[in-house]
């Protein structure tokens, strides 16, 4: 009675949670990748499922056909370029991050729904250029961009056959939703974040410092009460996901295939999970888990959270700094007329 009760109640709690059809998708585009850096042994595989799903997330979400998924696709290649490109001249790469950041929001002028679009181009294009360059020679770094670009045409494929297949059955006309009146702000507040994060991250040459920019933007989602809420979710995840992936990591034995297996389980992480700070909490957890496999988690632990914790930080003053100067200058427009 017990045991058929359990799991009746883990039934119920994996439906709440999961999202079958989206975790079958990414899957589909994803589980190549780890098959191909099996074979192959080279990482730039594995760093190539973050294009997939990140092509599938607004794929999916948008309902989109594939000529808008081929141009998503080009906007995440040249924005990864661009800032690849900048990363060893600093002040640029900045800029250009913080200009990255600005535009993944202004374009919800256009229509609301543009957000999503923005924030898939921004992640993986900040995610990649930081993840290429970090403990890499100039020649190495050039050669890793190189297969990623060189390779990714596959995920764009994997994600347009799965969208005309989809389309058989839903048919749906594509929206971008209303344009959004109040874009100016929160592009703003993100630009000025992410410049905040970026320049802490070359002063003070923080590693895995595409945490810091990533969580800088992913913080703007509103007024400072959403901000605030938004932190609060990745801050818990952090704080519960990273220490716990870290110790299941000096449990099991490095690993090869265990390394793979984490980073697909990270990056399905994106996509499978209906509430926020599920997917982020098991996301931190996979990813410590990775780097445990790979040999590389002293420190993980302490290093994830801070960079979660200072980027958000980051936001919310963004946020706040924001708000404070609307506030001033409607109120002298509003004295004047």
């Amino acid at each position: 009675m017990n045991s058929s009760t359990s799991a009746a109640g883990l039934r119920d709690v994996l439906s709440r949670e999961l999202k079958p059809g989206e975790l079958a998708r990414a899957l589909i585009v994803v589980g190549p990748m780890v098959g191909a850096y099996f074979i192959a042994r080279e990482t730039a595989l594995l760093n190539l499922g973050l294009v997939a799903v990140s092509l599938l997330i607004p794929a999916l979400r948008l309902k989109l056909p594939p000529k808008v998924i081929a141009w998503h696709y080009l906007a995440i290649l040249v924005t990864f370029a661009a800032l690849f490109l900048a990363s060893p001249v600093k002040p640029l790469f900045a800029v250009l991050t913080a200009l990255a950041g600005f535009l993944a929001v202004a374009a919800t002028r256009h229509g609301e729904h543009f957000r999503t679009l923005g924030n898939w181009v921004f992640i993986p294009a900040v995610y990649l250029a930081c993840e290429v360059r970090e403990g890499a020679s100039a020649s190495e770094a050039l050669r890793h961009a190189g297969l990623i670009i060189a390779s990714s045409p596959i995920a764009l494929a994997l994600v347009c056959g799965i969208r005309i297949y989809d389309q058989q059955r839903d048919g749906a006309a594509i929206s971008f939703g209303l344009p959004a009146a109040g874009w100016f702000l929160p592009a703003t507040a993100t630009a000025m974040a992410v410049f905040a994060a970026a320049v802490l991250v070359e002063i003070l040459d923080l590693a895995q410092g595409q945490w810091v920019m990533w969580s800088a933007a992913s913080v703007v989602v509103g007024d400072l009460a959403a901000s605030t809420d938004k932190l609060k979710q990745r801050a818990i995840g952090a704080l519960v996901g990273v220490p716990l992936g870290f110790l299941a990591g000096i449990v099991l034995p490095q690993s090869r295939v265990g390394y793979a297996l984490a980073v697909l389980a990270a990056t399905l992480t994106l996509i499978s999970f209906s509430r926020y700070i599920v997917g982020f909490g098991l996301r931190c957890f996979f990813i410590a888990l990775a780097a445990s496999f790979a040999g590389g988690a002293s420190g993980i632990a302490e290093e994830r959270i801070a960079n979660v914790l200072i980027g958000g930080t980051f936001g919310l003053i963004a946020v706040a700094l924001t708000e404070i100067v609307w506030q001033r200058v409607t109120r002298k427009v509003r004295s004047s007329g």
